[in-house]
């Protein structure tokens, strides 16, 4: 119902709102011109449900985020544009509504970069992860942070939003974004400016969130979860600090994966194990936002501890969250009225206990988060601010795979967070969860750590900047690795490390080289990578880092710079010279067989073949033990490699027998080679 109804809403309306990434961290996520980010509204594709908010966004799959909204109200409001008054007027973008050109109007969307991402280049082709997400409009090297996404909104309801989105690449602060906000009473009401002065009263802004974590999983990742998954079915939503006299360390919404009625593996879901194949949590996240300041009033700028006044739980498919118009008295009054609920008397986790969380309440959608600030009081010129913060933290992914392998494997002993040992086998979902839910102690260190960010006027420590060029040359036997020495000029630098993959850039590093520091290698730019195997796909990063005594976390710890600044998304091979002769031609492996694939040329290159000691021009024509031509090459790069995927021309993959590849220089020299395939 949620898939069609999605289909439905994005086929009857166009938009054309720019989307901006911030990608320099652990955690990435787009952001809409339209001031705030709707459903499947960066791709418009039901694909893309699961879209933003990855963490840890070094791999695949690791989307959080379903949608947000954005809803601005107020009670007795004037509206000039259609000559009538209103009991209550609520202006919206999202859940899944958008309009730029009379509702939510941008004036300003830019990225304000600390330093634009550096060149990053493989076999002389542009090859850095974030070239196609980091598009910074402005460079400010006195910015306290490494990004701020500054979007100013003219609302029809008179009210001008200033968004301000900060984040850091450092590596203690990566993992959330400072969301700084004004809400302005200038009553300019549409895109030519018209000014409609009045004072507003019972202004409430109210945000929603609809969380899934995670992606991974789900039908748009590795489908090993149930399909309601991927909107956000089985989210628990825990609220703290309403009351200020509970003693609650701050106020906050957070959210994560819950217990799945649909569940077919043993013991529960939560964490998202895989249980079809390596046991590893897909989805350890925990998420949410906790409010580091809002006004009292339009005139005392002390924070309310009572803010937000609204944090019910909110059906995600409900017909509040569909079909929004600003013009729709009785829809309207019925969105006011959700804005300022107040709070339930319990949290939609608290009600849901042990149970399966998709099994809670009358909805396919599950529920969203909430926050409603408000009602203030705004007359013409008159300001909100409202400050939050959004951060996704929990297992680190080794533990989400050790940890996931001993659930699959019930093998105990197991070691739980507070240090006990359980023996018995059949602890094993015990022992999974135990260790998941450790992540809500992670997000509360997150958000300890954005408020102790956000008041010290993000006077964080900074690592080193990373290298403006990063040059990775494929070679005959080593592949050359080039880097510029900027980083040397900031204080307390100490040195480069260099991290190297193999087969798939999202998968985990290995450091292979060091120079500075206490490496015993003095500072280079250049690295020679002699390991490397021929016919085998390697991913780089270069980090610099510095001395370790400006790191206030864990102190004598060198800081290093972001690796998403310079890890690479393009293959580096060993490409060898030509061979000497016609005769030097050899297909490897020959025989190729299915049943070793992995440990050929690995995942990267499963059925790969490889034509080694070519001449550097040739055309390669493979035929079947019959003589029919299945596939043709230009070999063009005057290399003494090339790579075949065992696909023939058709797109079909080729079966088991006796091929014949016939290889043809322009001069007219030819050689012959048979291989054979067992599939």
């Amino acid at each position: 119902m949620t898939l069609l109804m999605l289909f439905t809403i994005f086929m009857a309306n166009g938009r054309s709102d720019q989307t901006k990434w911030i990608a320099i961290g652990m955690l990435q996520d787009w952001f809409s011109s339209g001031g705030s980010e709707i459903e499947v509204g960066r791709t418009h594709l039901v694909s893309d449900q699961q879209d933003g908010l990855r963490w840890p966004a070094q791999f695949r799959y690791q989307d959080c985020k379903a949608a947000k909204a954005l809803w601005i109200g107020a009670i007795n409001y004037n509206d000039p544009l259609v000559g009538k008054t209103f009991p209550a007027k609520v202006v919206h973008v999202g859940p899944r509504v958008l309009d730029e050109e009379h509702e939510f109007m941008p004036v300003e969307f830019k990225l304000v970069g600390k330093f634009n991402h550096p060149l990053v280049l493989v076999g002389g082709i542009p090859a850095s992860r974030i070239d196609y997400m980091d598009f910074v409009d402005e460079v400010d090297p006195n910015l306290p942070v490494d990004r701020e996404l500054i979007n100013v909104v003219n609302t029809s309801i008179g009210i001008t939003m200033t968004r301000k989105i900060y984040a850091s690449s450092q590596k203690y602060h990566d993992n959330f974004f400072v969301y700084d906000y004004t809400f302005k009473n200038t009553g300019i009401i549409d895109k030519k400016g018209r000014v409609n002065q009045q004072t507003l009263h019972g202004v409430v802004f109210f945000f929603q969130y609809r969380y899934a974590p995670s992606r991974e999983g789900g039908p748009y990742g590795y489908f090993f979860l149930p399909q309601n998954t991927s909107w956000g079915r089985n989210t628990m939503d825990q609220v703290v600090g309403e009351d200020p006299s509970k003693g609650d360390p701050f106020r906050a919404e957070y959210s994560w994966h819950g217990k799945h009625s649909k569940w077919a593996g043993p013991g529960d879901e939560i964490g998202g194990p895989d249980f079809v194949h390596d046991g590893h949590l897909s989805a350890q996240q925990f998420l949410g936002v906790v409010v580091i300041h809002a006004d009292k009033s339009a005139t005392d700028k002390s924070d309310d501890p009572y803010q937000p006044t609204t944090t019910w739980y909110i059906d995600s498919d409900a017909a509040i969250n569909s079909g929004n118009d600003q013009f729709n008295e009785g829809q309207m009054a019925s969105e006011y009225a959700a804005m300022t609920k107040g709070h339930p008397p319990m949290s939609q986790a608290d009600a849901i206990g042990d149970g399966n969380a998709d099994e809670f309440g009358a909805t396919g959608g599950g529920y969203s988060q909430s926050q409603g600030f408000g009602p203030y009081t705004l007359a013409p010129g008159d300001s909100i601010h409202i400050v939050l913060a959004e951060g996704v933290a929990g297992l680190n992914r080794d533990s989400c795979f050790t940890i996931g392998s001993r659930w699959l494997n019930k093998k105990a002993p197991f070691k739980m967070p507070n240090g006990t040992v359980l023996t018995d086998p059949n602890d094993f979902n015990k022992y999974k969860d135990a260790w998941v839910m450790t992540g809500k102690d992670s997000i509360f260190q997150t958000f300890e750590r954005a408020i102790k960010t956000y008041k010290s006027n993000f006077n964080i420590s900074q690592p080193p900047p990373p290298p403006k060029l990063f040059n990775v040359l494929p070679g005959g036997n080593r592949i050359t690795l080039k880097w510029a020495d900027n980083a040397e000029s900031w204080p307390n630098f100490s040195g480069y490390r260099i991290y190297r993959a193999m087969f798939q850039p999202d998968t985990f590093y290995q450091k292979i080289y060091e120079c500075g520091g206490n490496s015993g290698n003095p500072i280079t730019h250049e690295f020679l990578d002699t390991t490397a195997v021929r016919g085998f796909d390697y991913y780089y990063y270069i980090t610099s880092f510095d001395d370790g005594t400006t790191n206030d976390v864990q102190p004598g710890v060198p800081m290093e710079s972001s690796r998403f600044y310079t890890m690479t998304n393009e293959p580096a091979h060993l490409v060898r010279a030509p061979g000497a002769s016609m005769a030097d031609i050899r297909v490897v492996p020959n025989p190729y067989n299915i049943r070793a694939r992995d440990i050929q040329y690995g995942i990267s290159g499963a059925d790969r073949i490889m034509f080694l000691n070519l001449p550097p021009i040739c055309t390669i024509k493979i035929f079947t033990e019959r003589g029919d031509l299945i596939k043709t090459i230009e070999h063009t790069d005057t290399s003494g490699d090339e790579a075949w995927n065992s696909v023939t021309s058709s797109r079909q993959v080729v079966v088991s027998g006796v091929y014949i590849a016939v290889f043809e220089t322009p001069d007219g020299k030819k050689a012959i080679r048979k291989f054979v395939i067992i599939r």
